[in-house]
């Protein structure tokens, strides 16, 4: 009966595999493929010299590389300190607020990133909405926080905050208030109860928000350029620009292979280590 039950459950899930072999796997194979061909060809048709990571190596593209890993590396550990209270009380104490609260943030995605962070532009640009009031009421302005890495980490922390609060509070959920109760009746402290119950408690969660986070903001590229002004290039910018302006595929694939294989070796130990059952609330 199990034997079939497996078979039964093979049958049901190939066609989805089937569709995301297709839909991931096969572009995934061809950027690979690209990667490895001589520079600014168009066709797979080539003897692989893998030129462009020498190039990668030579012109200091890993520069790029390490800007992008550190803003993302920033993003995830400000939007997890901001989160957790707020994941903390919609779990545990705003009760039918947490609704409000929920509906709020998902309405931020009914909105184009990119024309929520245009609007940014205009609010903090010279003689935008922001200091245009202040000069027009107060007589003064004020420089402009654009085209710099600070606002850049601003626009990142802006627009994926959903992508953490949404499993932090997920994973706070989990932990049961009798746990919490029994280690202060132990005497047990504020500080304490939370690094040594609540945050092992809601590990899948923790891990989970900051997978996304991460990896979601390791590929940002529309807060380099509209706040930052390409002040800043990040690694995604050297892509776009080597498949569009450069008309260099190969270069362009091997950039995104090289961002796809070490953010991948970043998040496969956390992934290895996350419990789905438990995150779903599912029994074993």
């Amino acid at each position: 009966m199990e034997r079939l039950e497996r078979r039964l459950g093979f049958l049901s899930a190939l066609p989805i595999m089937a569709l995301l072999t297709l839909s991931f796997v096969m572009p995934l194979l061809v950027v690979a493929g690209f990667a490895i061909m001589p520079q600014k060809v168009f066709s797979l048709a080539h003897l692989p010299d893998f030129s462009s990571f020498r190039v990668i190596i030579e012109q200091g593209y890993y520069r790029s590389l390490l800007r992008s890993l550190g803003l993302a590396f920033l993003t995830t550990t400000i939007l997890f300190v901001i989160c957790w209270p707020l994941a903390y009380g919609m779990a545990k104490v705003f009760g039918r607020f947490t609704l409000v609260i929920t509906l709020a943030v998902v309405m931020l995605l009914f909105v184009s990133e990119n024309v929520r962070l245009f609007g940014w532009n205009l609010t903090l640009m010279k003689g935008g909405l922001l200091e245009g009031h202040m000069r027009a009421w107060l007589g003064t302005g004020f420089e402009s926080p654009l085209y710099g890495w600070p606002v850049i980490v601003f626009g990142m922390v802006y627009v994926y905050l959903p992508f953490m609060l949404f499993p932090l509070a997920q994973g706070i959920s989990l932990v049961p208030d009798d746990a919490r109760l029994a280690a202060a009746d132990l005497g047990a402290g504020r500080w304490r109860i939370l690094f040594q119950i609540e945050m092992p408690l809601a590990a899948p969660g923790i891990m989970v928000g900051c997978l996304l986070t991460f990896v979601l903001s390791a590929g940002a590229i529309a807060e380099a350029k509209l706040l930052g002004g390409r002040s800043v290039v990040v690694l995604t910018d050297d892509v776009e620009s080597a498949f569009t302006f450069g008309q260099n595929w190969p270069l362009g694939s091997a950039l995104s292979l090289m961002l796809i294989v070490i953010v991948a070796l970043l998040v496969l130990v956390p992934i290895s280590r996350i419990d789905l059952d438990t995150l779903m609330g599912r029994k074993r």
